[in-house]
Formats: C-alpha cells, sequence, structure tokens
C-alpha cells in the first residue's frame, strides 16, 4: 500500500528527493505542490493541527505534500531554502525565532508563498502569517471549569509564557471569573513544548497545593489529573479522545487550520496569495477555533453553565460578543 505523505526524516537527503519530486511549481487551478516544515514531532500537538490540516488537503486532492519535521532552528533555513528550490508551490511551517532569518528566504523565492507560524507582520507580498487564537474556546472552557471547582483553585500547565499560550491563559481565567470571581489561579510554566513527565510533576505540585481543576495546556497533565482523581480540560486537540482524557478531561479548546489551509491553496491556484495576517482564520468565526464535546461529562455540567456556553459560542460566530485578548504572561494569584 502506498502511504499518501512521504515523511522526510533524514533532512541529509531531503534536498535530492524533493528536487526530484518538486520538479516545477504548479499551473493556476492545478493541484499545488506544498511542503510542511515541522520542528518538533508531528505527535506535538501543535504540529499535529498543521500536519492533519495538510494531509487533509491530500487526501482530497487538493495538494501534493511532503514534509520534515525535527527540523532544528539551526537547520530550518537550510531546510526552507531547499524546499524553495525543489519547485514547491507554498511552505508551511513556523519561524518563531527565526522570524528575520525565514523573511529573507521569501524575499529570494518570491514566486513561492509562504504561511508561517509567526508573532509578527506579514512581510512583502508572500510571506503570510499565522498563530494560535483559541482564546474563545478557552474563555468557554473557563466559564465551566469555575463552575465545577470546589476548593475554587484551578491550576494551569504551560510549555512557554509566550502570547500564543498567554492569551489562552488570560481567556480560560477570564471566563472562569465570570461565573465564580472568588477562583484562584494557579500558573506554571514548564520551559518545554513536549516534556510529558515534567508537565505531570508540574501537574502534581498544583494538586499538593489545593487545585482540584487543571487547564492541560501541555502533554502530561492529564495523567496527573487521572492518577489524582480530579478534572482536566484540554488544549489545541481534543485531549478527552486522543490523549487518554476519558473521565478526566470535561472538553477542549480545539484548533483547526482546515479553513486557513484552504484558504492559502486556493490564493495560490487563483495567483492570489499575499501576505496577510492569517488570525482570523483561526478563531470560531471562520471555523479556526471550537470547542469539544462534553462526552461522559455532559449531565455533570450544571444546565445553565451549558446554556450560558451555547448563547455565547453564537455571540462570538455572529461577532456580538469579543473575548479579550490578552498576550502578558499571567502569573498565580495565591
Amino acid at each position: 500500500m502506498v502511504k499518501s505523505v512521504t515523511k522526510f526524516v533524514g533532512t541529509l537527503v531531503l534536498s535530492v528527493v524533493a528536487l526530484a519530486v518538486f520538479s516545477t511549481g504548479s499551473p493556476a487551478g492545478d493541484k499545488i505542490k506544498v511542503a510542511g516544515i515541522y520542528t518538533q514531532p508531528i505527535q506535538q500537538k501543535w504540529d499535529a493541527r498543521l500536519h492533519s490540516a495538510l494531509n487533509k488537503a491530500f487526501e482530497e486532492g487538493k495538494i501534493e505534500y511532503k514534509y520534515s519535521e525535527k527540523v532544528s532552528n539551526s537547520d530550518y533555513v537550510r531546510v526552507l531554502r531547499e524546499y524553495a528550490e525543489s519547485g514547491v508551490d507554498l511552505i508551511v511551517g513556523e519561524a518563531f525565532g527565526i522570524s528575520r532569518e525565514a523573511r529573507k528566504v521569501a524575499d529570494d523565492y518570491k514566486k513561492i508563498a509562504f504561511l508561517m507560524g509567526d508573532p509578527f507582520k506579514p512581510h512583502g507580498s508572500n510571506f503570510a502569517v499565522f498563530d494560535n487564537y483559541i482564546h474563545e474556546p478557552c474563555f468557554l472552557m473557563g466559564i465551566i471549569a469555575g463552575s465545577m471547582t470546589k476548593t475554587n483553585q484551578i491550576g494551569m500547565v504551560g510549555g512557554y509564557p509566550i502570547g500564543e499560550v498567554n492569551r489562552l491563559f488570560h481567556a480560560f481565567m477570564d471566563g472562569a471569573k465570570t461565573v465564580n470571581p472568588d477562583i484562584k489561579f494557579k500558573v506554571t510554566f514548564i520551559g518545554s513544548w513536549f516534556d510529558p513527565p515534567k508537565a505531570k510533576e508540574a501537574a502534581f505540585a498544583q494538586i499538593e497545593a489545593g487545585v482540584d481543576v487543571l487547564y492541560a495546556e501541555r502533554a502530561g497533565v492529564v495523567d496527573a489529573a487521572r492518577a489524582k482523581g480530579i478534572i482536566a480540560f484540554g488544549n489545541v486537540n481534543d485531549m478527552n479522545k486522543e490523549e487518554n482524557g476519558k473521565n478526566v478531561v470535561v472538553t477542549s479548546a480545539l484548533w483547526h487550520m482546515e479553513s486557513a489551509i484552504d484558504h492559502a491553496i486556493k490564493a495560490v491556484q487563483a495567483k492570489t496569495f499575499k501576505a496577510e495576517n492569517y488570525k482570523d482564520w483561526t478563531m470560531m468565526a471562520k471555523g479556526g477555533a471550537s470547542l469539544a464535546p462534553y462526552y461522559e461529562f455532559s449531565d455533570k455540567i450544571p444546565a445553565d453553565i451549558k446554556a450560558k456556553v451555547e448563547k455565547l459560542t453564537k455571540d462570538i460566530k455572529s461577532g456580538s460578543y469579543t473575548v479579550t485578548i490578552n498576550d502578558k504572561e499571567p502569573k498565580s494569584t495565591y
């Protein structure tokens, strides 16, 4: 059986293979050639959401798709250039920490579209940016969490205190305080995007300090919640189904990149791709974010809280309610 996506783990052979596969750019309207470049293993949830969206477009026959994973920042520019030289039409990746260098590559390949995770503004004519704006479902999760805590203490374990994480924590905290202003928060950053044992230990420490609800921004927190018999809320992917969260994870704030990827693909096909901020494409109104089902917790959430969340969901999508974006580093409140 032929695999639908070829994985390049050995980047030393990447340029030779990619040149053979992506020999020329695609005419307008045809299936386009796309490369994904990821700094983490594609099992890491952030990169997994990008890979999932691109793989879906591949399976639907919209694109040809190749990818490289575990590409370090020190090697990233080389891989970018090799894909650019191979005849690819669109490169999707992440420029966190190498924004200036990635922009220089885009300047050298103006006929190629770049859609890069990046906290800064779009650049030139062909360098579009996106970030993770799932603060709206995080706000809704906070409302539910605020109604379910009995100790009035909620723990939050994240990777790094950067904007894309900070805004999620603040939204979650704001939502919880709308239903329970007496809630206190423990905030811990583990200094890694993928270190489940470290995240688990941080969660254990918070539980020892009295929290009875956890926001699992990183993998590993759900395991701690399960071990200690408390509930958790998930982040980016459906942690109830995908991270052994049955009877532990009440719901998750989901990130969907399909709408953003489709927008980019259509623009490349129509020769109208431009440097723009894809922020809106990662929010609820355009299908870029949502709240996961409640699964086995559906009957455990107060009816009035579920009704409130349902109404706010409609209001957020219609634009009549705006969730505050706060990228400042959140702090523990006790």
